[in-house]
């Protein structure tokens, strides 16, 4: 899969999905199969503005060249158009924390078949675009888009001024066909990023997880830590995620623990939060596997959390802590002894293409 942040090295033309796609959650992967699934013929078609003027065709990417880095040329790419940072980070000038930061996305997206992911860059110049110039610049210019698949709520354009029927009418303009996917629900719940981060917030996996289509997870590296998990009986692995992966509720969680992308899967118990019967001074992210032994200094551990067993909570002494630990990890068996792990193959494969 070939992942850009520059228009200039896009793969077209394109069938986009455009969107924020922050979780990959169920509702988002609705929108990105309308491209996915589109049989229509890959057809050269040249674009033309709605005056009837020919467009130039800016040259694409030679696929057939020895300098190519992506090869198999003459199709139309599926291709997801994201925005980086996220627009919510932009206008506020505050770090968001994501549901999936970008590598966790571009993994998920690759899984599904995309052939493109582009990073579009979001800022200043991108906000000032009118609806009008935008479906101009981006979608015609840039991507040669055939085919845009939105969510019904998707807006666009300066002060977000542009509705999915201004898209389309726009779209229809060039040539370009329109899907509008309608909001989606599962079992009552709305399928939202907002629904399944609040989700986590109060702690209800089960919740968020349906709504996701998976389990939510976790990708860090071993650093090391206090040891204080080893004087205990129990000893555990200290994650380092990135910056901007969005935590759930402080609390216990039984989870499948993934080593260096699937080598080994082993259960496990995880803990979030500051350790408050032992003074921890910071929010830590750390694991104890269950039946394993090892060194995990640097490696990286995926958790894809299965259950959520209990809140944080300070013990009137350390003896109270190993006894609930005993039965944390009693617990995570019984749950895990109910499921079964099912890893994405394509993510094993090696790492994605960038530019």
């Amino acid at each position: 899969m070939w992942v850009t942040s520059s228009l200039t090295t896009v793969l077209k033309p394109a069938k986009v999905a455009l969107g924020n796609f922050d979780g990959v959650h169920l509702g988002h992967q609705q929108v990105i199969r309308e491209v996915l699934h589109d049989t229509t013929p890959d057809a050269d078609v040249s674009l033309r503005d709605p005056s009837g003027a020919n467009l130039d065709r800016p040259r694409s990417v030679d696929l057939n060249s020895k300098d190519s880095k992506v090869r198999g040329g003459g199709r139309t790419y599926t291709t997801v158009v994201t925005f980086n940072p996220h627009p919510q980070e932009f206008f506020s000038g505050r770090k968001r924390l994501l549901l999936t930061p970008v590598r966790e996305k571009v993994d998920y997206l690759k899984t599904l078949g995309v052939d493109q992911v582009v990073l579009l860059p979001f800022d200043r110049e991108l906000v000032n675009l009118t609806p009008e110039a935008f479906v101009e610049k981006i979608l015609v210019r840039h991507l040669e888009a055939k085919h845009v698949s939105v969510g019904e709520n998707f807006r666009f354009g300066r002060n977000r001024s542009g509705s999915v029927v201004d898209l389309q009418d726009l779209a229809a303009a060039y040539g370009i066909r329109t899907s509008i996917v309608g909001l989606r629900c599962l079992e009552d719940d709305r399928i939202s990023s907002s629904i399944v981060r609040h989700a986590l917030e109060l702690g209800n996996l089960a919740q968020a997880n349906r709504l996701l289509g998976r389990p939510y997870r976790l990708i860090g590296t071993v650093v090391k830590g206090q040891q204080l998990g080893r004087q205990l009986g129990f000893p555990t692995a200290n994650l380092q995620l990135p910056p901007d992966k969005f935590l759930p509720r402080w609390g216990v969680y039984s989870t499948w623990v993934e080593i260096d992308n699937c080598e080994t899967v082993v259960p496990g118990v995880a803990n979030f939060g500051c350790r408050p019967t032992v003074a921890g001074d910071r929010p830590t992210v750390e694991v104890h596997l269950l039946d394993w032994q090892g060194d995990l200094y640097d490696r990286t551990v995926t958790l894809h959390l299965t259950g959520f067993l209990r809140p944080e909570h300070k013990f009137d002494s350390i003896d109270s802590l190993k006894t609930q630990i005993q039965q944390d990890c009693e617990s995570a068996r019984e749950q895990l002894a109910q499921t079964t792990f099912a890893a994405d193959r394509d993510r094993r494969t090696p790492s994605s293409e960038y530019s």
